[in-house]
């Protein structure tokens, strides 16, 4: 079997499974968002933080939640990570150095995951499984949650009232992320992955000395990890250590798993709007982009001339040889597409435009289908903006389910999408200017900057992929990429719950003639070309000073 074959055949298998769980995990996803019945232990949950469960909240109020428990998060996972040399199970490693403790605290509570540090030399059992896995179970549920409550925005009516973030952040964690994880680990170790608590340990002889491995409860965090579209590895080589992903089974499972909420959520979107043709078009439109990113990332690793390339497959470099290059575009994509960030190949490696690919695919607002939750409200945020400018097209004032799109709106709207591409290129530029960061590049030239590009774009969307090349464990790198991804998490949830409690407010619009129908696929084409023509506008300088210019030259 050729491997152009062998990776096209995988795509299919992959769309087949996520057609399969789409429904069903979609349906009950919504069914647990708008239920008023408790579990018990939800209850004990939240007698145990004071939170009253049935209390409805403005965003103000919500939007209040959502930082004030993040910055509890941020806090307790910073002091757990200062204190790992006191702690048990620290498998002798010392406290993590305050500018690297901060920018890990900040990476895992804002489901980024960026990791400038190798996680088999640095966290003990504590940190990794105490610390690191229950932030990628919150971190994850805190984007669903901002996502359900957006969605209240268009289902309700003459009210300011979007739910309960406690309620929200309680359910997504017990209720969705917490069984699928179970689930998922329990294949992985069916797999191969590794499941323990056992110290460091040498393996085997190479080169006349022992390789040092420590072993952990990998394949639990490994779940998680791609469920929540969290993305940060137990080891430095992330989804390419046969301890994380054994085999080629494994491989295409991960990628599953981190694509299935994402697109799911579009039917729990459909289901609690009271129209799933709204939810199909939205899933349409990520849809296209996703196949379109993967079918343009194999077309350029696999289409490569010379003998070497020929008898390899294509480009080989950087790609483990388990996979190959056509599961290894497909997870590249995919991974960038989602807030995931895991990689089981070196992004660095790909070629000048492959590696562009994968920018462009976390420039776009990672929408196709994104992470968990923030995908989904990214996605809305987009839609708006192409109702605009159809409402301009026609001299209508816009419309999007039932809701007027006005001038607060559109201005909420706005600031949503210009944030993100504030903080890359101020960040890159900043860095690109002074003379301490450049000594982080390894290469120059356009790949140099591609990887400092690549860095910021990676933080500030909370994708937490690298290019490999880039020393990103320094102090100007640890604060600046923290600072990048607080902001570029928090920010935007701050327009998107003040959108919803807008929307919230208004009173329904009856459809008329003039209606834009944007269930209909000239809708989905209409959303997939404003995503691609803002992002372009907006990045194409950067990109063509870096990617574009590495691939043509090449």
């Amino acid at each position: 079997m050729s491997p152009v074959l062998a990776g096209v055949l995988q795509m299919l298998a992959l769309i087949a499974a996520l057609a399969l769980a789409y429904r069903p995990l979609g349906d009950y996803m919504a069914k647990v968002y708008s239920s008023d019945k408790h579990l018990r232990v939800e209850k004990w949950i939240y007698k145990g933080i004071g939170a009253n469960p049935n209390t409805e909240m403005r965003w103000p109020a919500y939007l209040r939640g959502v930082l004030a428990f993040s910055a509890v998060s941020v806090l307790f996972l910073y002091v757990l990570q200062r204190v790992q040399g006191s702690l048990p199970g620290s498998l002798g490693f010392s406290s993590i150095d305050p500018d690297q403790a901060f920018n890990t605290a900040a990476s895992f509570v804002t489901n980024t995951n960026w990791q400038s540090y190798y996680g088999e030399q640095a966290m003990g059992h504590v940190v990794q499984t105490g610390g690191l896995a229950v932030q990628n179970f919150l971190s994850a549920s805190v984007g669903i949650a901002v996502a359900v409550a957006l969605v209240r925005g268009f289902s309700r009516a003459r009210t300011g009232e979007l739910g309960n973030f406690w309620a929200d952040l309680v359910r997504g964690t017990i209720r969705i992320l917490l069984p699928l994880s179970v689930v998922a680990a329990i294949v992985l170790v069916a797999c191969g992955a590794i499941q323990n608590f056992s110290g460091i340990h040498a393996v085997g002889q190479f080169m006349g000395g022992s390789q040092q491995w420590n072993g952990g409860a990998v394949a639990s965090q490994e779940a998680i990890k791609e469920v929540g579209t969290n993305g940060g590895g137990y080891f430095n080589a992330n989804s390419a250590h046969p301890f994380e992903n054994p085999t080629p089974f494994s491989n295409l499972f991960e990628i599953f798993l981190l694509l299935v909420i994402p697109f799911s959520l579009t039917r729990t979107f459909g289901r609690m709007v009271g129209s799933l043709r709204q939810g199909y078009a939205i899933l349409a439109t990520m849809v296209t982009i996703w196949i379109g990113f993967t079918a343009l990332m194999m077309w350029t690793e696999f289409a490569h001339h010379g003998p070497a390339f020929q008898i390899a497959g294509g480009a080989m470099e950087g790609k483990e040889d388990r996979f190959g290059v056509g599961a290894s575009s497909i997870f590249a994509v995919a991974t960038t597409l989602t807030s995931t960030g895991a990689v089981d190949s070196f992004h660095s490696s790909f070629t000048g435009l492959g590696g562009g690919i994968t920018m462009l695919g976390m420039q776009l607002g990672e929408i196709a289908p994104g992470g968990t939750g923030s995908g989904l409200y990214g996605m809305l945020i987009m839609a708006i903006i192409a109702v605009f400018i159809a409402g301009l097209m026609v001299g209508r004032t816009p419309e999007y389910l039932g809701k007027k799109i006005g001038t607060r709106e559109i201005k909420l709207a706005a600031c949503y999408i210009l944030i993100t591409p504030a903080l890359v290129l101020v960040f890159t530029a900043v860095a690109m200017a002074l003379p301490t960061p450049g000594h982080s590049m390894t290469n120059s030239g356009a790949h140099g900057f591609s990887e400092i590009l690549y860095a910021y774009t990676s933080a500030a969307n909370n994708n937490g992929s690298a290019f490999a090349g880039l020393n990103a464990d320094t102090q100007w790198f640890n604060t600046t990429i923290g600072i990048a991804m607080l902001l570029g998490r928090f920010v935007p949830m701050i327009f998107v719950l003040a959108l919803a409690g807008s929307l919230a407010e208004q009173k329904p619009v009856p459809a008329t003639a003039g209606t834009l129908r944007t269930e209909k696929p000239l809708f989905t084409g209409l959303l997939v070309g404003a995503i691609l023509i803002i992002t372009g506008l907006t990045y194409f300088p950067a990109l063509a000073l870096g990617p574009l210019a590495e691939g043509l030259a090449s």
